[in-house]
């Protein structure tokens, strides 16, 4: 009987040049790159975290506007009174409609849009210049001029509708049932042009082959966008729609143009109720911790986003 003998595994290497005990050298920091960073790095610090803390620290006082005593530590005192603040919570939960109702058509027209102007068509350069007209416009312009269009007595809308029998002279920023509405259009065309670039550019990346192959095999229109262009346009669109919730959940500019919040209080948006208690009303440690609550659950919602991001790239 032959004896079989199991073989023991293979000793690692040692990296040449290591002998046996050797500590690995630490790296040499470069401390002239640093200066190099400097330059990025300093607007950040001093625009950016340094307010952010600021805020925060604010979040925890009394302070307020006009008073001549100084500024009192009253620890979370301001967030156990902005949980029983009905109005900030209908200002949140309009904030949240807002976000969704100007994200979501937002996305889908741009989708359209960059499909279009994706082919081959004639005076394509054209296209694409005025389709990132509204992304040109500063939002204090872009809120001015629908202003104009919404006018109860002369803007275009009434005199369309009222040229085609459909009435007209409704103040369409002034009421109840149709402030927000017409603000979530106003939304939806201004930050269009964004969300169409850069779908536009992730279409461009799509290899050619694939369509062409799937064209050949007879698949159909849809079916080659669902099986050739989406894939490939997934991380794009799951970026660019969680930047613009963001985005849109803290606007604050072409809302306050538009309407200043109301009628009522139907379009004040969290930042807007933020602005009016700090401004108008000098509450700043209490408009402070209204800041920390949104900056919380947009991180939140960022971390979930990332985090499901990060499991998909692994799984891939």
């Amino acid at each position: 009987m032959t004896s079989v003998t199991e073989s023991s595994p293979p000793t690692p290497k040692r990296p040449a040049g290591r002998k046996p005990g050797e500590v690995r050298p630490r790296r040499a920091v470069d401390h002239g790159a640093w200066f190099l960073v400097l330059p990025a790095l300093l607007p950040i610090l001093v625009l950016s975290v340094g307010p952010l803390l600021y805020g925060i620290l604010l979040a925890f006082t009394d302070a307020q506007s006009g008073r001549t005593e100084p500024t009192q530590w009253i620890g979370a005192l301001n967030f156990r009174d902005l949980l029983h603040d009905t109005l900030f919570w209908e200002s949140f939960r309009i904030g949240l409609v807002w976000a969704v109702g100007v994200t979501v058509p937002q996305f889908l027209l741009a989708l359209g849009l960059a499909l279009l102007l994706d082919q081959d068509l004639r005076l394509r350069w054209l296209a694409r210049a005025l389709a990132i007209i509204p992304w040109a416009m500063p939002e204090v312009v872009v809120g001015l001029m629908w202003r104009l269009v919404y006018n109860p007595d002369a803007g275009i809308l009434n005199e369309t509708l009222c040229d085609l029998g459909l009435g007209g002279g409704r103040d369409w920023l002034s009421g109840l049932a149709t402030a927000l509405p017409a603000v979530i259009v106003v939304g939806v065309w201004a930050g269009m042009p964004q969300t169409t670039v850069a779908l536009l550019a992730g279409l461009q990346n799509t290899p050619r082959e694939l369509h062409e192959a799937a064209a050949v095999d007879g698949a159909s229109a849809w079916r080659r966008f669902r099986t050739v262009t989406w894939p490939a346009l997934r991380p794009v669109a799951l970026a660019i729609t969680a930047l613009n919730l963001i985005w849109n959940f803290n606007s604050f500019a072409l809302v306050y143009v538009l309407t200043s919040g109301g009628p009522g209080g139907r379009t004040r948006l969290p930042m807007l109720f933020a602005y009016e208690e700090a401004f108008r009303y000098g509450q700043f440690g209490y408009a402070a911790a209204m800041g920390c609550v949104m900056v919380a659950v947009i991180s939140i919602a960022l971390a979930v986003f990332l985090a499901g991001r990060l499991r998909g790239g692994d799984e891939a």
